[in-house]
């Protein structure tokens, strides 16, 4: 039987403003990357996302970013390895206290932005990257892009890997993500979205941006959840989904 991951990116706000789609699209989901300050979110954030996914029974990930607010974290900046590994270290750890507080268990480590594009083909990132999380916990599953240096590092390492795919990104020959610079990175047509999913869980391969069939291992799969139509995609690719006889859950749970 065929299973698949639905991924989000969550608590990607500050103080009392909440995303506001975050709550329902919880329903949708099965695990939530839940932001550590660094790119998105705080304390106050932090906590409030981590309660809701506990009550919707929603695997909890860290989500560290690079030290880039104004950016969100998309821009790419100089790190050393050992940055990176400092950086995703203290992320862990303080998401990983709002979730011992709360009675939860921590699931797993997904990279955002920038840091998760570098670390993909930058051996030496990756490297660092994966270090911290099995340093921190070897139990924790490594959410990286399939087929990307993050999940080669987790893989020698030993860390349990989930490898991701997209919905509303397209795909480089190499299997990489078309650059968000570009102006065809993003997937906005509904059903050519539904259609690269399909193709992604149920035959394990995608359609590149010049049309060629790509082979990837689709674990667990991203649905971005601050889009206008968030809440109505997640919905609607949980039900495609189902539709076609696929399992809907976690890695390892």
């Amino acid at each position: 039987m065929q299973t698949i991951d639905l991924n989000c990116d969550m608590g990607e706000a500050f103080g009392n403003y909440p995303m506001p789609n975050d709550e329902i699209l919880l329903d949708h989901i099965t695990s939530a990357n839940i932001a550590c300050g660094f790119h998105a979110g705080d304390p106050e954030v932090m906590q409030h996302t981590v309660a809701l996914a506990i009550k919707k029974d929603v695997a909890i990930g860290a989500h560290p970013g690079l030290p880039d607010l104004q950016g969100f974290g998309r821009r790419e900046m100089k790190i050393s390895a050992n940055e990176a590994y400092q950086i995703t270290m203290y992320q862990i750890g303080a998401l990983f206290g709002f979730v011992k507080a709360a009675g939860g268990k921590l699931h797993h480590v997904k990279a955002h932005g920038a840091l998760y594009n570098m670390a993909a083909k930058d051996p030496s990132l990756a490297k660092a990257i994966v270090q911290a999380v099995h340093d921190f916990d070897s139990t924790l599953i490594l959410y990286g892009l399939a087929g990307s240096e993050m999940i080669e590092a987790a893989k020698k390492i030993g860390i349990i890997t989930a490898s991701e795919v997209f919905a509303d990104r397209t795909y480089q020959d190499d299997g990489s993500l078309t650059p968000r610079s570009q102006s065809n990175a993003l997937i906005t047509n509904e059903q050519q979205s539904i259609n690269q999913v399909l193709q992604m869980v149920k035959h394990q391969q995608v359609q590149s941006v010049s049309n060629k069939n790509i082979p990837l291992k689709a674990e667990t799969l991203c649905l971005h959840g601050d889009g206008s139509h968030a809440v109505e995609f997640a919905k609607l690719i949980n039900e495609k989904l189902k539709a076609e006889g696929i399992t809907i859950k976690a890695p390892g749970v």
